[in-house]
Formats: structure tokens, sequence, C-alpha cells
């Protein structure tokens, strides 16, 4: 679509609607590879497995929670294939043309976090192979900066360099990337799960963790009741929900590359329901039988591999999950915030600008590691900033304009968008209501119940949805009255 008389504070070529649209089920299916298939998707999914007690309540909470999460995919995944326009331009038509800049922001604050996060997890994977020398051993213990041993850093830098080679020829290189690095890991998680099942003599869909080690390694996560209970079972759910609270927002970024709804809803499904709840499957199965063979309980892959006996497949392991951890970084963490501060300034900013400007805010964040510690808690607060973000734009989209948008509107600065001076102010009033009972109050208040935090991410969308529909439909309602007069 050629925009007429767009603004040139409201358009570049990497914020116009996608003009090839070549992303069938595989290139969608593979943003779901690249997305989960790390090492903090692992992570996430072993840390889950502890709270279920056993693999039967695991496998129930994942798939419940992967079909929401599927379900909200499609959705935003539609409003992508409709206009054809990524995340913060599609912001505009629900908090104004100069307003979306401030949920883009948001969603690109979070992606440096994640960002620094899958980082530190993929250059952590090359440390645990390093250390198996004596030389490099030594060398990690004895040297330290930045907070971190010098190995670390070094490898940290490292990996955070090669991922921003692989953005330099734009999206259609992210695609080609995603296309083969997904399917990798799915490789390297399969014989992680067979060497550890073959070493332990048995394939065990039973845990035969005790439930004093659950408890213990569970305590200090913040999720209500006992590993297997059915109040742990609905928070596994609900936390599953939230690890992907940042696509909700942008995954428009590459739907708007599909060519029809059916592609989109083929891809998702093969890449949301069936793909997360076999990855959680695996990493259930490798959970249990690195136990039976170490007798502790590993949650993340690199701490298993450094075990293997065989120097070939802990490499092997460590650099299949270092490019599966580039893959999620640049789909999830580095597409968005290269669209997001794109379009607060389209003028300076292209789609490479923004994501090298993400890159340094993450290098930036690596001495503090604020992902360190609970994967739980870590997805709970920084998910839940995004959840009145979303509940707004999907109410303005379906509930408010039907699935109707006026794209070449979002361009323009004297159009329908425009609202009070660039900004809607229902939008922001929604919005904010729903981020202090979704992030501020659990997060930095004890006014409410310890286990509010663990469903942050549903409070936000659903208190802020609700204001805003309110405040749209009476605002509406207003100038019918206003017009008829």
């Amino acid at each position: 679509m050629t925009i007429q008389g767009a603004s040139p504070d409201l358009y570049n070529e990497d914020l116009a609607p996608a003009k090839v649209r070549n992303w069938g089920p595989f290139s969608i299916f593979n943003v779901w590879t690249s997305d989960v298939h790390s090492l903090w998707g692992y992570y996430l999914a072993a840390s889950l497995f502890l709270f279920c007690g056993g693999f039967v309540n695991f496998i129930i909470a994942i798939g419940i929670g992967s079909l929401i999460i599927y379900a909200l995919m499609n959705m935003v995944g539609y409003a992508g294939v409709k206009t054809g326009v990524p995340y913060p331009v599609l912001a505009r038509a629900s908090f104004g043309i100069w307003g979306a800049n401030i949920p883009a922001l948001v969603r690109a604050i979070v992606a440096c976090f994640w960002y620094g996060a899958q980082t530190a997890a993929a250059s952590g994977a090359i440390v645990a192979l390093l250390i198996r020398s004596q030389w490099f051993a030594d060398f990690n213990a004895n040297t330290h900066f930045l907070g971190h041993s010098g190995l670390e850093v070094i490898c940290f830098v490292v990996i955070w360099a090669l991922q921003l080679l692989i953005i330099q020829r734009g999206m259609e290189t992210v695609r080609r990337f995603q296309d083969w690095a997904g399917p990798a890991v799915w490789v390297m998680m399969l014989i992680l799960a067979v060497y550890l099942c073959v070493k332990s003599g048995t394939f065990a869909f039973t845990s035969d963790i005790p439930m004093d080690v659950l408890l213990e390694k569970t305590k200090d996560a913040g999720v209500p009741g006992d590993p297997g209970s059915w109040t742990a079972l609905f928070a596994v759910a609900a936390i599953w929900v939230t690890y992907f609270s940042a696509l909700y927002l942008n995954f428009c970024d590459f739907a708007r590359y599909a060519p029809d709804q059916a592609s989109l809803r083929k891809g998702n499904i093969w890449g949301l329901p069936i793909n997360l709840i076999l990855f959680s499957l695996v990493a259930g199965v490798t959970t249990i039988a690195a136990y039976d063979v170490y007798h502790e309980v590993l949650l993340h892959p690199d701490q298993i591999s450094a075990k293997f006996d065989s120097w070939f497949l802990a490499a092997l392991a460590a650099l299949t999950f270092a490019v599966a951890t580039l893959g999620i970084n640049v789909v999830a963490n580095f597409v968005s915030p290269a669209f997001d501060f794109s379009n607060v300034f389209p003028r300076q900013i292209d789609f490479k600008k923004g994501g090298y400007i993400a890159a340094v805010i993450a290098l930036v964040l690596y001495p503090f590691a604020p992902w360190e510690g609970s994967a739980a808690s870590f997805v709970n607060v920084i998910g839940a900033t995004m959840g009145p973000i979303f509940g707004v734009m999907m109410v303005d989209y379906y509930l408010i304009r039907k699935g109707e948008v006026d794209v070449e509107a979002l361009y323009r600065e004297d159009g329908e968008f425009r609202f009070q001076g660039g900004w809607h102010v229902n939008a922001f009033i929604a919005a904010g209501i729903g981020a202090i009972f979704s992030s501020i109050l659990p997060n930095f208040t004890n006014w409410l119940p310890s286990w509010w935090g663990v469903y942050g991410w549903f409070f936000g969308v659903a208190i802020a949805g609700v204001i805003y529909y309110v405040l749209r439909t009476a605002a509406v309602s207003a100038s019918a009255k206003m017009a008829k007069a």
C-alpha cells in the first residue's frame, strides 16, 4: 500500500505497511521455535515443572496455557495480516499518533531487559563449555570485573556482538536465520534427553524428585500453594501465558508479512500449542533424567551439558543452545525495539539503528543483571507492565473498531487518530489504572494478596480493557449527541 500524504514524522520505509508478504506457515512456525527454544525458555519450562509436582500435572497446566497463548496470538496476528503495519503504528489507533510512542517505548525497554537476559544465558552456555579446560576455569575463578567473572564478560560481549551481524540486512535475513536456528535446537534438545535417559537407564514420565527438594527449590518464587496443588497449577498456566506478554504486543511485526490468515493460523497451531507442549514435555523428561543421573535439580541446560563426559557432546550442546538463543533475541528482542525506536524518531532512526539502540541498552544493563534470580518472578514483573497496553489495544481494535482501521490515517498528523493533540487521553487513563493494579501495587506495596503478582498481566489486561471500553463508548456517545444537536 502506498500512503498518500504521510507525515515524515510518522512514516519511513520500515514503518510502512508490508509490501512483500512471503512468510508462510513454516516461517511463522519458526518464529515460535526461535522464540521458545532458548536457554531461558528451557529454564522457565524446567522451573515450572517443579511447581507441578508431577508430569501429568505439568502437561495439563502447560497445555491450558498454550491454548490461551494460541488464541491471543491469533487475535494480534489477524490485525497484523489485515493492516500490514508494525506494532507501534497499530498502537496509534488507540493511543494516538504521538501517544503511541509511550507504549512503543515500554515494549522497547522490556525488550532490552530480555535482550540482556537471553544474551547472558547464551554466553553462560559458552562459559560452561570453556571452563572444562583448566586454564579457562582458573581465569574464570580469578578474574572479575563489572560484577561478573572476566570470562563471563568476554563471552557476553562476543555473543552480544554476533547478534548484530544477523540484522545487517533486515527482516529477510531474520526470517532465513530463524528458519534453521529454531529446528536446530529441537535436534539438540532430543539428543540431550536421549543421552540422559540412556545414562539413567530409564525413560520416565513420573518424577522421582522428593517433595522436600521441590519445596526448597520453589520457596522463593512467589507461586502460591505447594507443588502439585491446584493453586500451583493455575499459577504455572498463568506464568506460561505471561512469558509471551511481550510478543502479544508486537506479533503483528511478523504477522504482517504473512499472505493471509490461514497461513498465520497454520503456523501458529504448529508453533504454539503443539510445539510448546512437546518442548515442555522434553524439558520435563530431561529434568527428571538429569535428577536421576546427577541427583540434583538442574534447571539450566548448560549446567547439564557441562557434566557430559563427552567433550564433543558438551560443545555441540553449548553451541546449539547459544545459536538458538541468538534466534530468540533477534526475533523477540531486536525486531520489536528496532521498530519501536524508529516509530519515535522516524526521520532519524531506521530499523537497524533502532535495534542498535536496544543492543546498547542491554549492554549497559549487564553489570546490574536484573534478570538473575527466580525465572517465575522475573517473567511476572516484566510481563505485568505490558498487560494494560494489550488490553487497551485489543478492546479498541475488536470491540470499538470491529477490526476496521483506516491504515492511511495512521500516518497522517491531521487524521482520525489525532485525538487530543496526538494523544488519546482515555487510553492513557485506562492503561495507567491498569498498570497500578498489574505492576505498581503488587511489586512496590503489600496492599494486595501475595498471589496477585502471579496474575498481574491478566489483571492489567482486564482492568485497562474494561475502563477503556467504558470511557471510549461514553466519548463516542457524547460525540454523537453533539453532532445531532
